[in-house]
């Protein structure tokens, strides 16, 4: 239809029948505090969740309803019932408390005319004030308070993604235990990873990278058995992992309190990718640069292992490094920072 067309007088529409409520202002009072009252129960809907989250059992002795987990049925039940009221209570708010009349609008080109465009944005604006928020506090407030409770379950929610590191150090006692912790202590021998003989300073050769791990590994007591076993070696592993790397010490470039770090030119460092945990290896001894094979990050071990290329946020971890009375490679204490992928950083 052209713009300047005129609408039909009469296109057949039955002649408008008002709504109680538009008639009835106690119809009207009785409609606003329905749509509360829906809003009220979604909000002790969200309660009752909190509640089945911390009261109700899991695990192998779980609650059970009807051969289901009480838990599972009851946070299903009253969640889902909270969105439900919600929705319930804006369709009611609209059917019967918002503005109701027909609305005509004129077809036009593409572009709508500045005159179009004013006259939307004072539609939209009408809109919002016959919705009857500004003037309706009590469904406003309801709406409002259920809405907002809503945030509560996913907040609680965030507790079943696993432990913080604070829980982790506290509930877990094991060596090693935590992510500001691995096995490494002073004195601890640096040996090579799959066979574990101890690495002599002097043994290696300019350029040369060994993948080492702590001796702890190897170690057995008395019953033969070894020290650290089963999941707990896992975990270590995964943090303990090293690179052992040698080079003219005139090449080495040593961080602000590092100055004894290194041993004739061998340093070492995690090796745990900071980006998101990869193992690297990839050396190449005349830049002295090392790199990730999963995202190229790339890490100059003559500077500290400072980023030079990647997404890494931050430098690999450097291993202290000192030598026993025969002359092997040992640590002087355990990392100074977190190993592993950046976000377990909070400085």
């Amino acid at each position: 239809m052209p713009a300047s067309a005129e609408p039909i007088p009469d296109p057949g529409l039955p002649e408008h029948t008002w709504r109680p409520t538009d008639v009835d202002p106690a119809q009207e009072k009785r409609a606003e505090r329905q749509v509360a009252g829906l809003f009220g129960l979604s909000a002790i809907c969200v309660l009752l969740f909190l509640v089945a989250y911390f009261t109700l059992d899991i695990g192998d002795d779980h609650d059970t309803v009807a051969g289901f987990g009480a838990s599972t049925v009851a946070l299903g039940t009253t969640f889902g019932l909270a969105l439900l009221l919600i929705g319930v209570g804006i369709i009611q708010w609209a059917r019967k408390l918002m503005a109701d009349h027909e609305m005509v609008e004129m077809r036009h080109q593409a572009r709508s005319s500045d005159e179009d465009r004013q006259a939307t944005i004072a539609a939209l604006n009408a809109g919002l004030a016959e919705s009857g928020i500004g003037r309706r506090p009590l469904v406003r407030n309801s709406l409002l308070g259920a809405v907002g409770l809503l945030g509560l379950p996913a907040i609680v929610l965030l507790r079943d993604l696993g432990p913080t590191p604070q829980e982790v150090a506290k509930d877990q006692e094991y060596f090693g235990a935590g992510l500001a912790n691995t096995v490494w202590t002073k004195g601890v021998r640096v040996v090579r990873d799959v066979i574990g003989t101890p690495i002599r300073a002097a043994d290696l050769e300019i350029g040369d990278l060994v993948n080492a791990v702590p001796e702890v590994f190897y170690e057995v007591d008395e019953n033969g058995d070894h020290v650290i076993e089963g999941v707990e070696l896992q975990i270590a592993k995964s943090k303990a992992a090293v690179i052992v790397v040698r080079m003219e010490p005139d090449e080495i470039i040593p961080g602000e309190g590092r100055e004894n770090w290194a041993v004739d030119g061998v340093l070492c460092y995690s090796k745990i990718c900071t980006h998101v945990g990869c193992p690297i290896s990839l050396y190449e001894r005349t830049t002295h640069h090392v790199l990730c094979p999963c995202h190229q990050s790339t890490f100059d071990l003559a500077d500290s292992a400072r980023v030079v290329f990647g997404p890494a946020a931050r430098a690999l971890p450097q291993l202290p490094l000192a030598v026993d009375d025969e002359g092997y490679l040992v640590a002087q204490s355990d990392f100074t920072e977190p190993v592993g992928p950046s976000y377990w950083e909070r400085g």
